[in-house]
């Protein structure tokens, strides 16, 4: 049995957009800097150590406490525009599918694998868990922007698909601004036959 192994490799990024929810909506709202810590955001709805287990995680009973491997959504300008044109529409801002982080400099964002670590000029440090699967309810809350279009709620499932970006959590708690520079660290990568 052959195990193909890739090579680690660093890429580097900048930070073109910061967003912050509340903890009654996941829509965000776009700021300059954000504050992590180990519980990610604090007072977002993504934040916490821990989080409830939903449709995701259909090996445990829905509503079983877990790791929050989800505290963060980052997201590529130019994968949103590849759904946005998809679903025929001008645009697709982050801040519309609780988007945190907007990468830019990163090539297939969605597709950095989990463990890829991302270390900021602050020091924070990001570990990515792995790509975000798109859902109804981000579609729902883009149709609000476009009066008639009720399609998009569903739409976007298959529009975004492989292009939705990546969740990660806190390793290393620290300060990002817009526009800091950092290191995505891809680790060795091989496929299990």
């Amino acid at each position: 049995m052959s195990i193909q192994r890739i090579k680690g490799r660093k890429l580097q990024g900048r930070i073109a957009g910061l967003y912050r929810a509340g903890m009654d909506d996941f829509v965000t709202t776009a700021v300059e800097t954000l504050d992590l810590h180990y519980t990610g955001i604090d007072g977002d709805c993504h934040g916490g150590l821990t989080r409830r287990s939903g449709s995701r995680e259909p090996w445990y009973k829905r509503g079983t406490e877990m790791r929050n491997e989800r505290q963060l959504t980052l997201l590529a300008p130019d994968e949103l525009q590849v759904a946005a044109d998809a679903l025929e529409i001008p645009e697709l801002k982050p801040e519309w599918i609780g988007g945190n982080v907007l990468v830019e400099g990163i090539p297939n964002l969605t597709h950095l694998p989990p463990r890829t670590l991302l270390f900021f000029q602050s020091g924070l440090t990001l570990k990515v868990d792995g790509d975000n699967h798109p859902c109804r309810h981000a579609g729902r809350s883009i149709a609000r922007h476009f009066e008639g279009r009720e399609d998009i709620e569903t739409g976007f499932v298959k529009a975004a698909k492989n292009r939705r970006g990546i969740v990660a959590w806190v390793e290393k708690p620290g300060r990002i601004a817009v526009g800091d520079a950092f290191d995505a660290r891809i680790p060795e990568q091989w496929i299990y036959p």
